[in-house]
Formats: structure tokens, sequence, C-alpha cells
């Protein structure tokens, strides 16, 4: 079971992540999760291009390094990177140390301190610990292109009867949810347009060699 808007009680009961972001305008902030692969990043991007659209990508950092140069095309292009763990770890079913080893080595892979956990699983202490040293980015809207139980256009639904004006939306570049992005990403790009909302990165403040610049291994939680 999932939300497709965050409950304002989870935003409250997990105040170390970033829900939506305060913004004056009419912006909100597209985000992918778990790419890169060249079966689907490069038509994201192909279409966010075509649309003047920006977004932030939360790569899985063997993703990272097996396909650099999809995150050498994402930065280049104006978006903005994020690390998802090295190898997609559930915070929950992971000792802290393992857990934290893997996140800093997913965010040097793509050399920034935007975090979100996969699964948005976190327990509470890694979530406190990892806050020190990271922003970690939760969501607004998660859209659901990862269900195989409903349609591409119950995506699409989710996303505009939702939105707002600094609204986190999740989606992502992953096989699983490939041929609903395919459907749902121009479609709600022209849902943007119409109704003068701009898609925009969430910017990384620091390399994340600045925020975390030595390992952190024997913490007492």
């Amino acid at each position: 079971m999932y939300f497709v808007k965050t409950p304002g009680f989870f935003k409250y009961l997990f105040p170390n992540g970033e829900w939506e972001m305060k913004t004056g305008e009419k912006n909100i902030f597209l985000t992918f999760d778990d790419g890169p692969i060249p079966e689907i990043t490069p038509w994201v991007l192909d279409t966010l291009n075509a649309y003047d659209a920006k977004a932030t990508f939360f790569c899985v950092g063997e993703n990272a390094q097996r396909h650099p140069d999809l995150v050498d095309r994402i930065r280049e292009e104006g978006h903005s990177l994020g690390s998802h763990t090295f190898n997609h770890l559930n915070g929950w079913h992971t000792e802290n140390t393992e857990y934290y080893r893997n996140v800093r080595r997913g965010a040097r892979e793509v050399g920034s301190e935007l975090f979100r956990p996969p699964y948005g699983k976190l327990k509470f202490h890694q979530a406190r610990f990892l806050s020190q040293h990271y922003r970690i980015i939760m969501w607004d809207i998660l859209g659901g292109d990862f269900d195989p139980l409903i349609t591409s256009e119950q995506v699409y639904q989710n996303l505009t009867k939702n939105v707002v004006s600094g609204s986190i939306i999740v989606l992502h570049d992953s096989i699983k949810s490939m041929d609903k992005v395919r459907y749902v990403l121009p479609r709600f790009l022209d849902f943007c347009a119409e109704n003068d909302f701009h898609c925009v990165p969430i910017q990384s403040e620091h390399k994340v060699e600045r925020v975390y610049p030595a390992p952190v291994l024997n913490v007492t939680i």
C-alpha cells in the first residue's frame, strides 16, 4: 500500500526529510528514481528537453557506475543528480553501518548531497544520522508508475489531480516503469505547459565531499 498524495502526518512524523519545496512561483520538482539505464533514461532526457523542463535524477550508484555517459548527460543538460544508495537497499532491512557505507558510496558516485532512500524506508536513527550529512529528499506525490495494478492513465491522473506549486513528484526511469512513463511524461508536460507549471531541478548546494568528507562508520546509535 502507498499514498499517492503524502499525508501531512507522514511529514510531521519524518521531519528529517524534505517533502515539498518552498517556492514563490508555480514551480514543481519532477524527480526520477532508479536509473540511469540506456533503455529509458535517454528518452526521458529527450522528452524533458523538448519541453525545456528540468528534473532531478536519483541514481542507483551501480547504474551510475555502469553508465557514466548518462550521468554526464544528465548533468550537462542542466538537470540535478541525487543518490539512491549504491545497491537500492531497503533501510528497514539493512544494518545501520552497512547502510551508511552504501549511501556514501552511492553519493560519491554521483557527487551530490541529495539523497532519497529506496522505498522511502529509513529507520528513525538512520534518518537522524544521515540528515546531518545529506539532504533527504522525499516527495509530495508518488505517481505509481511502478504499480502493475494501475493503468498509465491512472498514473497521469494521480499527477494532474494532486500537483500544486512546490510539489516533489516521483516517477522512475526503470524497466518496470518504462511503458507507463512513456505514456505519462509527455502528457504531463503538456498539462504543465497549459497550467503554467514550471519543472525545475532541486539544486544541490554542495558537492558530497564537502558535506561528508570522511568515513563515519563507528557510530553509536
